[in-house]
């Protein structure tokens, strides 16, 4: 079986204890923009598609009500750490990293050259998930 053709292939999904604060800062300190929104009849958000360029993550509200749900933690319950984090490319590395400062994103991993190529930082957004930007494109 081969991937389907479409503009991306890997999207990777994301919960959020408040998903609604965490859509409005993705957006305003990455640069998202939201696709669509599903709330919950409580109000929680059940899904959300943000884009980046041709890229895509989608977003929920931590729950406990489906089987797949038992597999999720958030970074403060296994000590801050990520099993996963999500690569952005950018135009310019330097000033990306200016703008998620300034948003108050917690800087991991200063701005620095790469040995295979790039500039890029990595940094945490106020619920602990990890992101990396950079100028890499594995593509060209």
């Amino acid at each position: 079986m081969t991937a389907r053709k479409t503009t991306a292939t890997i999207i990777p999904g994301l919960r959020y204890r408040d998903a609604a604060a965490a859509i409005d800062w993705l957006c305003k300190a990455f640069g998202f923009e939201v696709d669509d929104v599903y709330k919950n009849p409580d109000g929680s958000i059940l899904h959300a598609q943000l884009t980046f360029g041709n890229g895509m993550v989608m977003i929920g509200s931590v729950r406990n009500k489906t089987d797949f749900d038992a597999f999720i933690r958030q970074p403060d319950e296994i000590g801050g750490y990520e099993t996963q984090s999500p690569y952005l490319i950018v135009e310019d590395a330097a000033a990306m990293y200016e703008r998620v400062k300034a948003a108050g994103a917690e800087i991991v991993v200063e701005l620095k050259f790469e040995d295979y190529g790039g500039q890029g930082f990595s940094c945490r957004d106020p619920e602990g998930r990890l992101w990396n930007f950079g100028t890499y494109d594995p593509w060209v």
